[in-house]
């Protein structure tokens, strides 16, 4: 047969061209998939609340306060706004936990002793919102004065004060619980309350936290559902036997109501969720955190 006669030419340029348009079907589609994945993920991603409360407790497991008795506004909240299901803390005792949550590493915290103000200079979620042009405070129960460094003073502890571990974050933002605004548009971006030793279920039941909540915080709550505001509740670690599960509940206008989440969640995840809503870097291990989901309104 002639050479030429094996390679129809007349043919094959069709094909060519047939392919051509095909491929650039294809790779026009793929390109729309990873459009329409990306507008997802976007609807997907984190709100931007203008306020968030965080509260932390303190040596109870999951199942010590969700769904029990004891702690019926804690449930009204879990009712009316989004649960976490599998979230965790890192280690035991409480202060390393502490400063997991704030600054996404225990700074080789192991114990609960008094760490020496300033100590470190790793940045936390307060130094990143500075940075950002945002605004941070605490406000912790039994504090004996604004800023104070104390160690313990009555049902205060400073372990449950990482803020006070940091050169970069002023001790000025650290205030006595009275100090929490009443107008609470006036609140900074992200607060931290912390209730004193009786108040956050170490020393006392899980009753007296639970009324504490509903006592000196169902005002934010109720308000941050018409607010575009945030109420997150966690704990620091549970009665160390229940392999550290913890509750986590969130609440306000960004959350939909009766949603749960069963994603494993740990504190990490919790501050990089935080650090995401305001578009700041990602402090240590938050770096390698995931975002809480499914629990936010559409």
């Amino acid at each position: 047969m002639p050479a030429d006669a094996s390679r129809p030419t007349g043919p094959r340029r069709p094909r060519r061209r047939t392919g051509a348009l095909i491929t650039a079907f294809g790779l026009t589609a793929i390109s729309l998939g990873l459009w329409a994945g990306d507008s997802s993920a976007a609807v997907a991603a984190v709100p931007a609340p203008d306020h968030v409360v965080v509260v932390v407790f303190e040596n109870r497991a999951y199942d010590q306060v969700i769904g029990d008795s004891s702690a019926p506004y804690i449930n009204s909240l879990v009712a009316g706004g989004g649960n976490l299901t599998a979230s965790y803390a890192e280690t035991h005792p409480s202060q390393p936990n502490y400063y997991a949550l704030f600054s996404g590493d225990t700074q080789g915290v192991t114990d609960d002793s008094c760490v020496t103000p300033g100590s470190f200079q790793a940045s936390n979620l307060a130094s990143e919102l500075t940075d950002s042009g945002k605004s941070w405070a605490s406000y912790n129960e039994s504090l004996p004065a604004e800023g104070s460094t104390v160690c313990r003073s009555g049902d205060y502890a400073q372990k449950h004060n990482p803020w006070f571990g940091f050169a970069n974050v002023p001790a000025g933002t650290a205030h006595t619980f009275d100090a929490f605004p009443t107008d609470y548009s006036t609140l900074p971006t992200v607060s931290f309350v912390i209730p004193n030793l009786c108040s956050d279920m170490h020393d006392c039941s899980v009753s007296t936290g639970d009324t504490w909540l509903k006592d000196h915080l169902k005002g934010y709550a109720d308000w941050s559902r018409t607010h575009n505001s945030l109420l997150l509740i966690t704990f620091d670690e549970d009665n160390r036997l229940s392999g550290n599960r913890i509750p986590t509940v969130l609440y306000g206008q960004p959350v939909k109501p009766g949603s749960t989440s069963d994603t494993t969640y740990n504190h990490y995840d919790v501050l990089r969720t935080v650090e995401d809503m305001y578009g700041t870097a990602h402090a240590g291990n938050a770096a390698n955190g995931k975002d809480i989901s499914g629990v936010w309104a559409g």
